[in-house]
């Protein structure tokens, strides 16, 4: 009965609905940070098919491409360059099962006593503010770093402000299903306008062939980046819980006590290794998929393994690969004003829910230094050894945490 269930074409089909609510996401990353989207579309297969055999195939949930480590490889990238950044995901991703063994070992709360509310916050904070730069100059046709314009400027800002439009439109209003792809939709249309207005140049599609293996890349390991983007792993660690405790209340289940929270946290980390050993983006669970769980109220976990699988078969459309890459520039630009923006929401949102008061001389000294440090670019070390961005901010939170005194309870 259960194989008759895995294999039902409602169930493919379903899982390739999963796989179209986090598609945009998905490319999205590799697009933004100079990676093959093909490869990412291999890796979330593989690394969702790795989670599923971990947590012994009890949780619907799909990983894909983690938009918080889009600043850190952006930057890994430009200075120790792609192999050398995968080796430093991959060791994040070891230190992502790390963090697992010491939720079976001494428990959820030690991990809440390391990384509180107060740091983490403004680390995902960073994380979103720091990209902002360059989600405005793509939005305005030029390269990231706004060194080279890409398309002119009175094309790209109608481009890249249609796309947002439509994206927050689907957001905001959106019903149903399509609540679930904003990103997507503002992908789309953006797309289509860029078409209209003759900015997509269509000779790298024309020149590939209908299919071919993605173009993997091997990591290689330098203790510079590794160092550079192992602390990275604590914000997404943290969102994590949060969509194991999302999913758990649409279905009903405890995942955090069955298969257990170590057991989908080392899922994640191994999934995120497995990524980096073939040049992918790092994974992480998907809301938007929980979204579409909670819709569809198809609490199957085999449906994510069609949805990993679909994934994998058109890693190998090269065309599909190559015309990804056709995107312009604003479409994506535009998007990313509102994502990264999203993203130190979430940060913020962190911080008010914990009920901490910021105002108080030890939670304002964390906060204050993690964002100056983080948004303003402070670096310590030299060309061998250097700390910036979100590791800085991550290690610089933690010791601040354990340095500085609470303090004592006033008493009458």
């Amino acid at each position: 009965m259960q194989n008759n269930a895995t294999f039902s074409v409602k169930t493919i089909l379903t899982g390739a609905q999963m796989l179209f609510v986090a598609f945009g996401a998905l490319v999205l990353v590799p697009l933004l940070t100079g990676l093959d989207p093909s490869v990412a579309l291999f890796t979330a297969g593989v690394g969702t098919l790795l989670f599923q055999v971990v947590t012994k195939g009890k949780v619907p949930i799909f990983l894909a491409s983690s938009f918080a480590f889009i600043a850190p490889i952006i930057a890994s990238v430009q200075m120790w360059g792609v192999p050398a950044t995968m080796g430093g995901l991959m060791a994040a991703g070891g230190a992502y099962m790390l963090l697992a063994l010491l939720v079976k070992f001494k428990g959820v709360a030690t991990l809440h006593k390391i990384l509180p509310p107060v740091v983490v916050g403004p680390v995902i904070m960073v994380i979103g503010l720091a990209l902002a730069p360059v989600a405005v100059n793509m939005a305005m046709g030029k390269s990231g770093d706004g060194s080279i314009e890409l398309i002119a400027y009175d094309k790209a800002i109608i481009i890249s402000l249609f796309s947002l439009v439509v994206t927050l439109i689907f957001a905001v209003w959106g019903k149903g299903v399509y609540k679930l792809i904003p990103i997507l939709a503002g992908v789309i249309s953006g797309y289509v306008l860029s078409l209209v207005m003759g900015v997509v140049e269509f000779s790298s599609v024309n020149e590939a062939s209908l299919l071919a293996v993605p173009n993997f890349t091997w990591p290689e390991f330098k203790w510079q980046a590794i160092l550079f983007m192992v602390p990275v792993a604590i914000a997404p660690a943290i969102e994590h819980i949060g969509d194991m405790m999302a999913i758990s209340q649409v279905t009903n289940k405890d995942f955090l006590k069955k298969p257990g929270l170590h057991r989908t946290l080392f899922g994640d980390g191994l999934a995120t290794a497995a990524a980096s050993m073939f040049g992918g983006p790092p994974n992480t669970t998907y809301s938007e998929v929980t979204g579409a769980v909670m819709l569809t109220k198809n609490f199957n976990p085999k449906v994510m393994m069609w949805t990993a699988i679909i994934a994998i078969v058109l890693a190998f459309v090269a065309k599909m690969g190559a015309g990804l890459q056709t995107i312009p520039v604003p479409v994506m630009g535009g998007i990313m004003i509102l994502l990264f923006g999203s993203i130190a929401v979430v940060g913020l949102n962190t911080l008010v829910k914990s009920g901490d008061d910021l105002t108080a001389p030890r939670n304002l000294s964390i906060v204050a230094l993690i964002l100056v440090c983080g948004i303003g670019g402070m670096h310590i070390g030299g060309s061998q050894f250097s700390l910036e961005g979100v590791s800085l901010c991550a290690i610089l939170g933690i010791v601040l945490n354990l340095v500085l005194p609470k303090a004592e309870p006033e008493t009458d």
